[in-house]
Parts: C-alpha cells; sequence; structure tokens
C-alpha cells in the first residue's frame, strides 16, 4: 500500500467512523429525552424537565467524546484492511452498548439504584432471586429495546449511504476524543451538581457509571494511602483529631485489635435485676429515618413506632454501615470490618471474632435467627453459624399453615412480617428460667417487588394517611408513584405493633430488652442526599427502662453490640474480653446533635466509598458538612478533606490486611470467650 493510499483510507475511515459516531450521539440525546420522560410518568422530577434535560445531554456528549478514541483506533485499522468487516463490527458494537445502555436505564427506573460494580458482589442465584422477586424484565421495556435497537440499525443502515462527514468534523472528532480521555477533565467538567442527589441521579449516563465502576473494581490494584494517614484513625498523631474517639491498635499482626471500650451508658436507664435479661433485635428492611417517626423530611408513615420512641431511648441520627442488607448482621452482631464484598463474602475463609452473639452463648444465652425469605442469601447463614447460633428459623422452616408474600414472576421473598412475628411467637417459650435469649428477627417485606395479601387495605391506608399529614394535591400525586413501598412501611409499623401487644402477654415480656432499627433505608424512594441511604432509626426499648431519652448524637450499627456487651457485663457477671476487634466505641448517649466516632460505610458489596468522620461525610471525592437531622451540603474545605481523606485510607489500609487472611483476634482470646471450645 502507496502512502497516499494509506492517506486515503484513513481519510475515508476517519468519515466512515464519525457518521457512526453522530448516529450514536444522536441516539444517546433522544433515550435521555425519553428517559426523563419515563421518569417524569413513573416517578417525578426534581426539578423542570428541560432543565435536568439539558444537565443530561451534556453529560452524555462527554461521555460520548471521551469514549469515542478507543473505538476509533479499533475501527481504523479494520477499516484499512476490510471496509465492510469494519462497518459491520462497529455496527454490532454499537448495537451491543444501545441494549446494555438501555437495560441499565431499566434498571435504574425499577430500582432508582444506579448499577455499577455491585453486580459482581453477588452470586448467580442471588442475582436470579433479587431479579426475579423484584419483577423481571416487563414485556413493555422488552418492546421499547427492541423499537430502539431496529431504529438504531435502520439508521445504521441507511445513513451512512447518503451521508458523509464533513472534513472538520471528521478530523477534529478523534483529537477532541483523546484530549478529553487522557486529561481526564470529563470527570470534573461532566459531574452533576443539582439540588438533590435523585437529581444528579437522574441526569447522570447509566452506562458511564458502570462503566467507570466496574473499572475501577476490575483494575484498581489495593488503595493508595496516604503516607500520613496513621495520624488519623488511631496511631501517634490522633491526638490531632481533638473531640473524636480514636483507636490505639496494639498489635500489627492483628489490625483491628485494641482494649475494649469500658464506658456503660445504658446502666443508667435500666433498672437492676437479677436475672438476666432477653435481647429481641428487630431489623427492619428498608426501615429509613426519612419516612419514620417525627420530623421525618419525607412525613411519618410508622405512627407506631413513633409512639413507641417516645417510650423508649430512640437515637433519630443513627446511621447503618451498609447501603445494602449484606452488611447489617456482622456489624450489628460482630462490629466488624468489611473485607472487600462484605464480610459475610469470605465465607469460609472468615476470621475468628468475639461477638455478641458468641460471647453470650458463653455465657449461656440461646440464639435463635428468624428470617421469613432463605436464610443462606448474602451469606447469612455461614456467619451465623460460625458465630455458634442455636436455631435458624428462615422460610424453609415454616410450618404449611403460614402463608407467604404474594409471588411475582414465580419468585417470592418468602413470609412477610406479620407471619414472621407470628412464627416467632409460637416458637418461643416465654420463659428466661432454662436460658436468657438472643434472638434477632429479619423482615422481608418492605422489599421490591412491595407486595401485600391486604394490598386493598393498605392502599387506602397510604390515601389516608396523606391526608392525617396535611399533603395538598399536588404532593399527594408526587407520593402516589410509591405507593407500595409507603402501603409496606406502613404495614410494617402495624406488624410490629401488633407483635409488641403479643409479645405484652408473655411471662418474659418484663425482663425483655427490644431493639428496632433499619438494616438501611428504602432505595426505591428517592434519595435527597448520599447519607440518607444509611440514616435508620435505633428504638431500645423495655419494661427496664427507668427513664426515656431521644438522642441527637450519631452513632451506627457498629456501636450496638459494645454497649450491649458492657451494659450486661456490668449487671449480669458476662465475662468481656480485655481485648477486642471491635469497629464501634459504643452508643453515644448525648441529646444534643454532635458525632465523635469515625464511621466507615459501605454502599455496595464493591462500593466503599463512604466515611464520615465528626461533622463531616466525605463520599468519593466529595465532602459534605452534616447538619442536624442528617442533612448535609456540599462544602469546599480542602484541609478537612484530607483529613478524611488520610482516615478512610488508614481504615483501608486495615481492612485490606483482613483481605489478605489476617486474623481478628488471638486464639487464646477467641477461645476463651467462645462457648464452642
Amino acid at each position: 500500500m502507496t502512502l497516499s493510499t494509506l492517506k486515503s483510507s484513513l481519510f475515508k475511515a476517519l468519515q466512515s467512523f464519525s457518521i457512526y459516531a453522530l448516529i450514536a450521539l444522536i441516539f444517546l440525546w433522544v433515550i435521555s429525552a425519553i428517559e426523563l420522560f419515563i421518569y417524569k410518568e413513573s416517578h417525578f422530577l426534581p426539578m423542570g424537565y428541560f432543565s435536568l434535560l439539558k444537565s443530561s445531554l451534556f453529560i452524555d456528549t462527554v461521555f460520548w467524546v471521551q469514549w469515542v478514541f478507543i473505538p476509533f483506533i479499533i475501527f481504523t485499522l479494520i477499516f484499512i484492511l476490510h471496509q465492510k468487516t469494519a462497518k459491520i463490527f462497529l455496527g454490532s458494537i454499537l448495537v451491543l452498548l444501545f441494549i446494555i445502555h438501555l437495560s441499565l436505564i431499566n434498571y435504574y427506573n425499577t430500582s432508582l439504584v444506579l448499577l455499577g460494580a455491585d453486580l459482581f458482589g453477588y452470586s448467580i442465584k442471588d442475582i436470579k432471586q433479587t431479579v426475579g422477586a423484584s419483577g423481571g424484565v416487563s414485556l413493555i421495556s422488552v418492546l421499547g429495546v427492541f423499537i430502539v435497537l431496529a431504529l438504531l440499525l435502520l439508521a445504521l443502515y441507511f445513513i451512512p449511504k447518503k451521508w458523509k462527514a464533513p472534513k472538520a468534523i471528521a478530523i477534529a472528532l478523534p483529537i477532541a476524543s483523546l484530549l478529553v480521555y487522557s486529561t481526564g477533565i470529563a470527570k470534573v467538567i461532566a459531574k452533576p451538581q443539582l439540588s438533590t442527589d435523585f437529581a444528579n441521579n437522574l441526569v447522570v449516563n447509566k452506562s458511564e457509571h458502570f462503566y467507570s465502576e466496574a473499572a475501577n473494581y476490575l483494575f484498581k490494584k489495593g488503595y493508595e494511602v496516604d503516607i500520613y494517614a496513621d495520624d488519623y484513625l488511631g496511631g501517634p498523631g490522633a491526638a490531632q483529631l481533638a473531640g473524636l474517639k480514636t483507636v490505639d491498635y496494639i498489635d500489627d499482626a492483628y489490625p483491628f485489635l485494641h482494649t475494649r471500650p469500658q464506658d456503660d451508658v445504658l446502666s443508667p436507664f435500666f433498672k437492676a435485676k437479677q436475672q438476666a435479661p432477653n435481647i429481641v433485635v428487630i431489623i427492619v428492611e428498608g426501615l429509613g429515618r426519612a419516612y419514620t417517626n417525627e420530623d421525618a423530611y419525607l412525613g411519618n408513615f410508622t405512627p407506631y413506632l413513633d409512639s413507641l420512641s417516645q417510650n423508649s431511648l430512640y437515637w433519630k441520627n443513627f446511621l447503618s454501615n451498609g447501603g445494602r442488607t449484606f452488611a447489617v448482621l456482622p456489624s450489628l452482631v460482630g462490629s466488624l470490618p468489611f473485607a472487600e464484598n462484605g464480610f459475610l463474602a469470605l465465607e469460609d475463609k472468615m476470621p475468628n471474632e468475639n461477638s455478641l452473639m458468641s460471647i453470650l452463648k458463653n455465657h449461656g444465652y440461646e440464639a435463635s435467627f428468624y428470617y421469613g425469605g432463605d436464610a443462606s442469601f448474602d451469606g447469612m447463614k455461614g456467619y451465623l453459624e460460625k458465630n455458634g447460633i442455636d436455631n435458624i428459623f428462615d422460610e424453609g422452616t415454616f410450618p404449611s399453615t403460614y402463608k407467604k408474600l404474594p409471588a411475582n414472576n414465580n419468585f417470592t421473598w418468602g413470609y412477610g412480617d406479620n407471619e414472621l412475628y407470628r412464627y416467632y411467637l409460637n416458637s418461643q417459650r416465654d420463659d428466661t428460667i432454662t436460658k436468657p435469649k438472643l434472638n434477632i428477627l429479619l423482615t422481608v417485606t418492605t422489599h421490591s417487588p412491595f407486595l401485600l395479601h391486604n394490598n386493598e387495605y393498605y392502599k387506602k391506608r397510604f390515601e389516608e394517611r396523606l391526608d392525617e399529614l396535611g399533603f395538598n394535591n399536588d404532593k399527594k400525586k408526587e407520593y402516589e408513584g410509591y405507593a407500595k413501598q409507603y402501603a409496606t412501611i406502613l404495614y410494617a409499623d402495624d406488624a410490629i405493633k401488633d407483635f409488641i401487644k403479643e409479645y405484652k402477654k408473655r411471662d418474659d415480656y418484663e425482663n425483655t430488652i427490644f431493639l428496632i432499627t433499619g438494616d438501611h433505608r428504602i432505595p426505591e424512594i428517592p434519595m435527597s442526599t448520599k447519607i440518607d441511604r444509611y440514616h435508620v432509626p435505633l428504638l431500645l426499648f423495655s419494661p427496664m427502662l427507668t427513664r426515656t431519652a431521644e438522642i441527637a448524637s450519631l452513632s451506627s450499627h457498629f456501636d450496638i453490640a459494645p454497649s450491649l456487651l458492657n451494659y450486661l457485663g456490668n449487671n449480669h457477671q458476662v465475662q468481656l474480653p480485655e481485648q477486642v476487634s471491635f469497629m464501634g466505641s459504643g452508643l453515644d448517649t448525648v441529646r444534643k446533635f454532635r458525632n465523635i466516632k469515625q464511621i466507615p460505610l459501605m454502599q455496595t458489596k464493591t462500593d466503599l466509598v463512604d466515611f464520615v468522620m465528626g461533622d463531616y461525610h466525605l463520599n468519593g471525592n466529595n465532602l459534605y458538612q452534616l447538619i442536624d437531622n442528617m442533612g448535609e451540603v456540599l462544602v469546599d474545605n480542602p484541609e478537612k478533606k484530607r483529613e478524611l481523606q488520610a482516615a478512610f485510607e488508614a481504615f483501608k489500609r486495615r481492612n485490606r490486611e483482613l483481605i489478605n487472611e489476617a486474623p481478628l483476634v488471638p486464639d487464646s482470646i477467641y477461645k476463651k470467650y467462645n462457648a464452642n471450645y
């Protein structure tokens, strides 16, 4: 091939590729316009349609420019060898990419969660269960995809035959793409900064988010640790974090080993009793503070829990440590770090630990877990068995007299909250004479697809609640798009009410401590902030309480086990290890809004991107300042951001050691406080 022939082929390749690329851009724009219209019909728009569309089109364009260069190189090389093959190759790739793009849009519209690398954190079995129970893929969605793809194929076939790209565009496009790709400027100029997190997620290009997250997960090797990281989150320079609790780790061989915090903040609230109390932990799927109790910014859809909170120790600014259910048992029972894909994902490589469950079993407690679904989901069963659980009651153990939730595409999560509580009451002896009990209940009803047998009653109850909350017609219309979600919240509230009412008839009621919290917030109701996903209530209710309190200071699931153990150690001679691997230091009972803790949060099994320290929240590269009632505002404070980044990196470094199979506690401590030895 002569030089002139090569130049001619290169220019033809430029023109041909540019036409295909421009078709792709136009389809991206059209799909974004349709996407926002779909959101408007199925949800609501937090801003004007055209304001959102403007942001969406800009983000699409930057994404398109950024990723044009690599396909251009591949196309050109093939084009020089065989033009038709190059065109077929590029057309096929574009069709595949748009299938993925449309699928990601459909996923977000259904779940209101941007799909990223979390896809890689679940087994095929878990994915099938989640997708099936959530409704699978609708016929309308499939038809919509086929229509768009048919139009795309027609455009790819006919337009390149009729039009040639102008020379200026053909030459400028790969140059501009190379500049954007190599400088990384796209991450800066195409990052939405709209009024709410929901608005930002609406305009994000769903493919760009998925590919970026997947690339970070698959190709990022290890953590980049600041050389000053040990000056934060413990270490010799920790004193500079005045007012914050820090941890002095005592043995490099055990990355999270430290002296157990001695504070017993619960005893002042309880009457003294000789008999060790039963402990009942109720973890309500999706119970977020956004719609729970007084001052909930979406309105109070849990009137019973609200009344119960007034007779409880109630933490209104409380955090789950995970954005999905995978994190709740390790965080609450073991106060554990996350490892790579959540502690449960370690499976048979889980290191030995001294948890709330194992320590109480060592003191004679009987431990049981009640779950309306399959306890093996997310690896929960394996974790509980490693901690010596006595009984696991899940959907496989329910008698035939119990009724499962309505099926959706032949899938169901299992048994609803009322059935779970009824099963619990029927299977538990109402005494503590033989053994005190630690019982953990995890519900499933408030999870997609949000189906109830008595749906009509709760739909009507939802409409009545809107009137009780004084919503006008416009606000009612906005909420009607989430009627199923709110109906299940009202149902869950009633189920707890009935459970407590029945429990009061038991002989052991007077000697029982109830803890009620959420595993995370329902993502299928739009979120206003990044921290919103983790903001859940905690109620500690008991007839043994001598006084109640509404507590505004921050704590998290990490803090529950340390505080319960210190209380039981001081009042019921529970033998506690002096050295522990707990992430939490114990519940903060100060009434005013404050945070003296450093709290890592794992959004999904692959997204360890959130860290709270003091009054600040680091999400990715963004810094937010927390305000009363767990609102947050974006701030520009480089020094404070560096502090949080360094502290977060210090945690990640220790967490990385756990991934590399470092132990949590010495065998001598594990065996001494574990009933299995």
